[in-house]
């Protein structure tokens, strides 16, 4: 059985699949449940210094995703150092806070946190084009702790890989990738109205869709540095995670899943990395981490056009193939999809598309 044990920086994970800063730890309660759903380690929702003014409605369930316009924590910080941050630890999981957003917030928290703080991670989503105040944040963090300190990465204006290597610069022991993607707009087609409450109607994209975007960056990273990635973006379900750790991440964090379908996805998503890892042949989740770049290094420069084969046993005749070909060059004859290799262009949307999964490459 696949060990899902995984050491981050230190930190001893019962797996790793935890929550993302956000609702899914908005307090100590929640913190508790994110444990008892299987969660490997615990993040808490972003706090600075002082408590959110959140807008409502704040979150909206898109096609494919959620948009919101979630701020950091509603809780004043002194309620997280009274209370929540107790509770939290209470679960006996490493512990991970998130601060917010400058480095004059971060000096002023980082303090305060160190007792209940087993990692820090922090937040660069409002800081825009300058990574500057990145930098600054991580060293003032690292100034006042002795713990790992992650930074959180946006997919936004600078190049991410650019971003990851001045942060491991200014002292971050591991990168997080990505945050939520936006400004984005969702409207209400019976009213016109916006879905969010922000002022200008604006939020923030997360879930399913996010995942290319995620998994790009966090490849992207892992060839920038040589640090732990955590990996955040569209994780719903264990291939997921998979595909995440292929790319080069150490471990993933759940957000928008944890939302629509309660703290239980995180014990679920660990128990689908484990079934894969095992059906696979894999022992750990460190066999299969940096799969995807090391292929990308063994790829041939130009790749000549093949197309795919046919396994008819499993072949249903169902047509999506044949639908969705664009060059016309594959059809269903005699109950079983038939490949025209002059007209085919090696696309590979079949092969993505073919749910029983009878098409495939040699």
């Amino acid at each position: 059985m696949a060990d899902l044990n995984v050491d981050l920086c230190g930190l001893a994970l019962r797996n790793p699949v935890l929550p993302a800063a956000g609702p899914p730890g908005r307090d100590g309660k929640a913190l508790l449940a994110c444990a008892a759903g299987g969660a490997g380690a615990l993040v808490a929702k972003t706090i600075s210094v002082r408590a959110a003014d959140v807008p409502t409605p704040s979150m909206a369930e898109i096609p494919h995703g959620l948009l919101n316009c979630e701020l950091w924590s509603e809780l004043p910080p002194e309620q997280w150092l009274e209370r929540e941050y107790a509770l939290a630890k209470s679960a006996g999981l490493p512990l991970i806070v998130s601060l917010g957003y400058s480095a004059a917030d971060i000096a002023a928290l980082a303090p305060r946190v160190r007792p209940f703080a087993d990692a820090l991670e922090l937040s660069t989503h409002y800081i825009g084009e300058n990574p500057q105040p990145m930098m600054d944040a991580i060293r003032a963090a690292k100034d006042a702790v002795a713990v790992p300190v992650f930074v959180k990465l946006s997919p936004l204006g600078r190049e991410i890989s650019r971003a990851a290597e001045l942060a491991a610069k200014a002292g971050a022991n591991g990168i997080a990738a990505i945050n939520s993607f936006g400004p984005c707009l969702g409207i209400d087609v019976e009213t016109g109205q916006p879905l969010l409450g922000s002022a200008d109607g604006h939020g923030w994209l997360s879930g399913p869709a996010l995942k290319p975007l995620a998994l790009r960056c966090v490849l992207d990273v892992s060839r920038a540095v040589g640090l732990p990635v955590l990996g955040v973006g569209g994780i719903s379900r264990g291939s997921d995670a998979i595909a995440m750790f292929m790319a080069g991440a150490t471990a993933v964090q759940v957000c928008t899943a944890a939302i629509l379908r309660g703290p239980t996805v995180f014990g679920k998503i660990a128990t689908e990395i484990g079934a894969w890892l095992d059906a696979h042949g894999y022992q750990s989740v460190a066999d299969i981490r940096g799969l995807t770049l090391r292929c990308l290094r063994e790829r041939p420069a130009h790749r000549v056009a093949v197309p795919p084969v046919v396994e008819e046993a499993a072949c249903t005749a169902c047509g999506l193939c044949e639908l969705s070909c664009p060059y016309d060059a594959i059809h269903v004859q005699g109950g079983i999809a038939r490949v025209d290799m002059f007209r085919c262009a090696g696309c590979g949307l079949c092969v993505t598309r073919c749910r029983p999964g009878a098409l495939r490459w040699l």
